[in-house]
């Protein structure tokens, strides 16, 4: 078939008005007589479209509804359509699908998107594997890249909520000596409270951090996934170039060597950019938004109290606190680091934080009792006992009872200081000597004991006929 050009040199040399005919046309360009003739018949130089049967031509409405029964899936369609008596082969009918577009769009131009210097930064994440600790363990790979510059950090963890993202963001920053005027995600629920795209809305905790560096966060459009190529981009160099052939003892180690890795790869040279990304980070970094005098430490606040044998839990992990603290009210700082304990303005309390142990009890000697004493002692050393015998020396008998009936724990001294606070202690003391003489160690019963002897000096109950009860000697006020 002549093509587009050959036609319109047949109609140019027939035009000019010189008497060649079809024999001198087709000497001239080398082609068929017939072929000159059935251009001139045709009086232009379009190339006639061929118009040819297919063999799935009949089976037009058949495919179509096979192709939705089958969800879109072709093999599945040949199937159906072999089993009807079609002969088709798989090749000719996935050609038919792609020529007559059904489930084949085709594919749009790519775009490019250029930036100036300090505009815009793209972060994203990606799943990956590592060997950590001599076993396969997930990763959770975070990069930040620079529209301008391309350059990169990036840091794994084991996973990735608001709290390692604020952590990643904040070395990243640091890193690079500043931020961009726009940050770049997709549309992850770390970021995102409502909204996608240009409707998105970060949620508040995330809004006020990026305030705090000077950018604000900007979610592509879903489905848009090359708007932040060139962070997704990254991840095919970390997952072939960085984890290959590396294994880490440690999220530490893992974590110190992408910083190394970084270095490496951003000094590299790029033909693309007809630089490499520290070259042109040297025009970028004096656009960046300027880091605040101050960047606080990164840290999740969690309320504890301190367990029975001295320790507080976070995600999992058991540190350890004074022991006289057990049982009260604290508050722990987790930053990225370090876990520390406080009581009220005061640190009592720090540990290295402990990332890929899991059940783990990490225990600061100092935390713990002197060898040989116990933290509460039964016996006649126990502080609270202490206290008690000098309140109230004439209850020694009874508290050496409790000591031998095994009765004598922390609870009980507690109990009875706070009887002695709350009740008048002739009456205490009577009830007391009653529960020695009977050897009675069941303190509720002592206190109702208690309650019985002060009922009539306190609840004065009326006489039937509704009067006020007769006082006698005893009851009056002996000031009186």
């Amino acid at each position: 078939m002549l093509d587009q050009s050959t036609r319109a040199a047949i109609l140019r040399l027939h035009d000019r008005g010189s008497g060649l005919g079809a024999r001198a046309i087709a000497s001239a360009l080398g082609i068929s007589r017939g072929a000159v003739k059935k251009v001139l018949k045709s009086g232009n130089d379009a190339v006639p479209s061929l118009h040819r049967a297919e063999l799935a031509d009949p089976h037009r409405d058949a495919i179509l509804g096979l192709y939705a029964a089958c969800k879109g899936n072709l093999v599945r369609v040949h199937e159906e359509l072999i089993a009807t008596g079609a002969k088709l082969s798989y090749q000719a009918l996935t050609a038919f699908c792609r020529r007559n577009e059904i489930g084949h769009e085709p594919p749009l131009p790519a775009g490019q998107y250029e930036f100036e210097p300090g505009v815009e930064m793209q972060h994203d994440t990606s799943p990956h594997c590592a060997t950590i600790g001599g076993r396969d363990t997930p990763v959770q790979s975070a990069s930040l890249v620079l529209g301008y510059s391309r350059m990169n950090f990036f840091q794994g963890y084991p996973r990735f909520t608001r709290f390692e993202c604020k952590i990643f963001l904040t070395e990243a920053f640091e890193y690079l000596g500043g931020a961009c005027a726009r940050g770049v995600i997709d549309n992850t629920h770390v970021v995102v409270a409502s909204g996608t795209g240009r409707e998105m809305v970060p949620v508040p905790e995330m809004a006020a951090f990026a305030d705090r560096f000077g950018f604000k966060f900007v979610a592509h459009e879903v489905g848009d996934a090359d708007r932040s190529g060139k962070v997704e981009r990254k991840f095919h160099d970390i997952e072939n170039n960085f984890l290959s052939g590396r294994t880490f003892t440690d999220w530490n180690q893992f974590n110190a060597e992408a910083r190394v890795w970084c270095d490496k790869s951003n000094a590299a040279y790029r033909k693309h950019l007809h630089a490499s990304p520290r070259e042109l980070f040297a025009v970028e970094r004096t656009r960046l938004r300027a880091l605040p005098a101050h960047v606080p430490e990164v840290y999740l606040l969690h309320q504890r109290i301190v367990d029975s044998e001295g320790f507080v839990n976070v995600q999992r992990n058991r540190y350890s606190v004074p022991w006289r603290l057990i049982g009260r009210p604290l508050e722990v700082r987790e930053s990225k680091a370090r876990i520390e304990v406080y009581q009220g303005p005061r640190c009592v309390a720090a540990h290295a934080r402990s990332i890929d142990l899991v059940d783990a009890r990490i225990i600061d000697p100092a935390h713990r009792p002197p060898r040989g004493e116990r933290v509460f002692t039964r016996g006649a050393n126990s502080p609270e006992q202490k206290r008690l015998r000098e309140r109230a020396p004439q209850i020694t008998e009874y508290v050496a009872l409790l000591q031998k009936r095994g009765h004598a724990s922390l609870r009980a001294t507690r109990t009875l200081i706070r009887m002695l606070d709350e009740y008048p202690r002739d009456a205490l003391f009577a009830a007391i000597e009653e529960a020695t003489r009977y050897g009675m160690t069941d303190l509720d019963r002592l206190e109702r004991m208690v309650l019985r002897g002060i009922l009539h000096d306190f609840f004065r109950p009326p006489h039937n006929d509704g009067s006020e009860p007769h006082h006698d000697k005893h009851d009056e006020d002996p000031d009186e």
